[in-house]
Parts: structure tokens; C-alpha cells; sequence
């Protein structure tokens, strides 16, 4: 634990300030997922801290807790007469190829329909095996990615170390932070209770990594506004990750819509995105521009494999960066399974938005001080390599949840009432918690 948090604390440019760690026990994994959670998470709480104490002189103490920070990496919502939409299409998962093993990720119909036009139409699971048996790992995968889908073959970490991509994004540092010159003085607004109080954050993430960051600072006081495609829809996440947020629609290929993005854009403190690195580019909204736009801006941005090599410009998620860079071919071993054997959460996503999180307050914590803007760039496979040099977890399992580990406090959500699972982070005098109950994508206009 002492060892993960002190990566991160060097990453963020914090002080090795210890931080109560409360509870005991693990998920059960290869790796220390607990631990990740926990330092992150941890790193995340810092962070505002520094920030507090940056503008008050105050010193908060910070306090993580084992139990909570693992579940938080699961989902924090108990709905209450009603059920959240399954995570995965029927047809995403692992498959057994010629030679190994392949992850195909079908959640968006954009990507089965690319796994479908290399594959054929395939109804169930059981089709689509039959199809996957008779293709090499390596060749599905490339045909699959040339298509615009999302696979991922198994690889072990040897082999990821050998890989171009393993190698170039094993070089990157875990939080890449940019200075940048130009410059926006802004009055803190916060308080110790609120810090992020009149703080605008433009979300532009999709599925948990971004999204988690945002649902953090949201939940600090600041006004945070997503904005997703007209036919975008992820239902299995939303109801987790939108509370806090107002969301709203945007087709960056539309003058009239362009407009008006780049009016929300010039009066942001903080942009989140997690598109490819090219994509903003494409969209005419590059590096340059943004900065015309909005001087002084703190940009934050993820990707999956990293930021550099070949695959830098890849579509990816956690499931696949598990099979790419030996965490699920990892598990399989250590469980004497004989299938992959992922983490029991998506912890690459959680981790690398709590990260995003405190990278976007260091920065704004700089730019109060001195007026500039800066950017952060981290991805997903990145924080694997911490979690895999890591090593293994403990294996104490975590106490089961109960009614005590939710918040008493009914959210009146979109799709019904729900609790959620009490806040696993404490920062003395500041309360995590959220203005807006979660709502559908769409449900609020573009307007700060």
C-alpha cells in the first residue's frame, strides 16, 4: 500500500504525507487491487487537500477506507425497486481463438457491428465462438481493429514487454504534465466545505475512467457539464456515473453545434477527454485551438494504450488493456483457471479517474497561484504497468457489505430511488457529495 501511494504522491507532485488507510482486507485477485484503490483514491483526496491548503493555510487529514474504496470500485449505486441495465452486450467477452485467447468488446453497436462485418452476424455467444475457434489470436485482433472495433488478444506480461506498444508506453511516465504559458487569473471561489464551488468542468468521457474523475470533482462543488453525440448511450454506467453532472448532447460535426461547444469551451476552468489521441485533432478542436479558445485551460486526457508507439491511436477499454498487457493471462495462472482471469473490477478505469482527478487538481491548485494553465495526459495501460510491478495483494477477504455501508440519504435518480454506498474517502471538513441526483444522457441543454 505505502509502496503504491508513494508512486502516486511522486507522480502528482504531492508530499509523501501519510494518510489513514482504515479496515482490513482485499478483493480477491492476482493483484492489489485493494491497494489501488485505496492509494487513488487516496491521491485524489490529497490533492484537494493541498489545494485547501494552498488558499486557507488549513491542513486537512485525509482517511481512506479499505472496505468502501473497494466497493466504489465495483458501483456505489443500491437501487431501490428497480434494476440497472447489464454491463456487457450478449456478445462481448473472452473466446477461445486457434492458438490462445481474444476479448472482443461489443458494448457500443458501432463496435459489434465491426466485429460482425469481420465475423458474420452472430445472435448468441455460442455463434460467435464457433467463428473465433477458427481464427489465430493475432489475426482477429488486427482484422478486428482494421474494421474499427475493439479486440484484444491474451498476452502475458513478458510478452507486453517485448510488444512495440508494451515498450513505448512503459517509458511514459504515469502522469505526463505539460506547462503551459498562457494564462487566465481566476478568484478562488470555494471553501473548505465546497473547494470546486464555481469551478467548470467540461466532460467530454464516456464509460467509468473520465467519467469517474468528473463524478470526484462534482462532487467537491464543481458545475460539471458532459456532453456526448447525439446517438451516444452507455445505459449499464450511466446511472453510476452522472450523478453531480448535468448532460447534455453535442455533434461536433455541426456548425451550429461546434458554435456553441466552443462557447462552453472558452468559459471552462477544466476539460476532460478521453477520445483518441487524434480525434479532437480531426475535430478541428486540437492542442492550439483549445488554447485559443480558452487560455488558462486545465486539459486533462486519457487514452487506453498510452500515448506514443503504434497502437497510440487504438480504440480501447480496461477489459482489453487486461488481455493486452498480461493482467488477465496473470490471473489465469495464479487461479489455475482455464480461461483469462481478469480483475474482479474494472480498477484500471477507476484508478487512472481518480488519477485524472488529482491531476486536474494540481493544476488548478498551480493555476490559482500563478494564472497558468496546464494539461495532464495518463492511459489506462500505464497504470496497469503500476498495478502489475506492484505484485501480488493480500489475500484476506473484505468483510461482505451491509446496510451500515450506505449512505441513508434516498437519490432520487431517472430511473427510479437508490442509495449510495457512504463516500470511502474523508477529508476533514470537506464533504463529498452531490447536487444533482443521476440523470439520463441528454436530459439538460448545453449551457453553463
Amino acid at each position: 500500500m505505502t509502496d503504491l501511494l508513494t508512486s502516486l504522491q511522486a507522480a502528482l507532485g504531492l508530499p509523501t504525507t501519510p494518510i489513514a488507510f482504515n479496515g482490513r482486507g482485499a478483493l480477491p485477485s492476482a493483484f492489489a487491487v485493494t491497494d489501488l484503490a485505496c492509494a487513488s483514491i487516496a491521491a485524489a483526496g490529497q490533492a484537494v487537500g493541498e489545494l485547501l491548503h494552498q488558499q486557507t493555510g488549513q491542513l486537512s487529514a485525509v482517511a481512506v477506507d479499505r472496505r468502501l474504496a473497494s466497493f466504489w470500485f465495483s458501483t456505489s449505486l443500491r437501487p431501490i425497486g428497480w434494476q440497472v441495465p447489464p454491463l456487457w452486450d450478449a456478445i462481448a467477452g473472452d473466446y477461445a481463438s486457434r492458438d490462445g485467447w481474444i476479448r472482443l468488446h461489443t458494448n457500443a453497436p458501432h463496435h459489434r457491428a465491426a466485429a460482425e462485418r469481420v465475423l458474420g452476424a452472430c445472435a448468441d455467444r455460442a455463434a460467435m465462438a464457433a467463428k473465433v475457434a477458427q481464427w489465430a489470436s493475432a489475426d482477429l485482433e488486427q482484422a478486428v481493429v482494421d474494421a474499427k472495433g475493439c479486440a484484444a488478444e491474451m498476452r502475458s506480461w513478458p510478452q507486453w514487454q517485448q510488444h512495440p506498444q508494451g515498450l513505448a508506453v512503459n517509458a511514459e511516465p504515469l502522469v505526463d504534465f505539460i506547462e503551459q504559458t498562457d494564462e487566465k487569473r481566476v478568484v478562488w471561489q470555494g471553501s473548505i466545505a465546497r473547494p470546486l464551488a464555481g469551478i467548470k468542468v467540461l466532460d467530454l468521457t464516456r464509460v467509468l475512467a473520465g467519467p469517474t474523475a468528473s463524478r470526484f470533482l462534482a462532487g467537491l462543488g464543481a458545475n460539471v457539464l458532459r456532453l456526448d453525440p447525439p446517438s451516444w448511450n452507455e445505459p449499464g454506467v450511466v446511472p453510476e456515473m452522472t450523478v453531480g453532472k448535468r448532460c447534455a448532447r453535442l455533434d461536433l460535426q455541426v456548425p451550429a453545434d461546434r458554435a456553441v461547444f466552443e462557447g462552453l469551451l472558452k468559459d471552462a476552468d477544466i476539460l476532460l477527454h478521453g477520445y483518441r489521441a487524434d480525434a479532437l485533432e480531426h475535430l478541428g478542436f486540437g492542442v492550439e485551438r483549445r488554447r485559443q479558445l480558452a487560455p488558462g485551460l486545465i486539459d486533462v486526457c486519457l487514452n487506453a494504450y498510452g500515448w506514443s508507439g503504434p497502437w497510440r491511436n487504438r480504440r480501447g477499454f480496461d477489459s482489453l488493456v487486461q488481455m493486452s498487457s498480461g493482467i488477465a493471462e496473470a490471473g489465469q495462472r495464479c487461479t489455475h483457471s482455464d480461461k483469462p482471469t481478469p480483475l474482479p473490477v474494472q480498477a484500471l478505469d477507476h484508478a487512472t479517474g481518480y488519477l485524472m482527478a488529482a491531476s486536474a487538481l494540481r493544476l488548478l491548485t498551480a493555476r490559482l497561484a500563478n494564472g497558468r494553465g496546464g494539461s495532464a495526459r495518463l492511459s489506462l495501460a500505464r497504470t496497469a504497468k503500476l498495478l502489475i510491478e506492484h505484485g501480488p495483494g493480500m489475500l484476506d477477504p473484505l468483510r461482505a457489505e451491509d446496510a451500515l455501508d450506505q449512505d441513508p440519504a434516498i437519490e432520487q435518480t431517472a430511473w427510479g430511488p437508490a442509495r449510495r454506498l457512504r463516500v470511502p474517502v474523508q477529508i476533514s471538513g470537506t464533504a463529498v457529495q452531490w447536487n444533482w441526483p443521476a440523470a439520463e444522457l441528454g436530459s439538460h441543454q448545453a449551457q453553463w
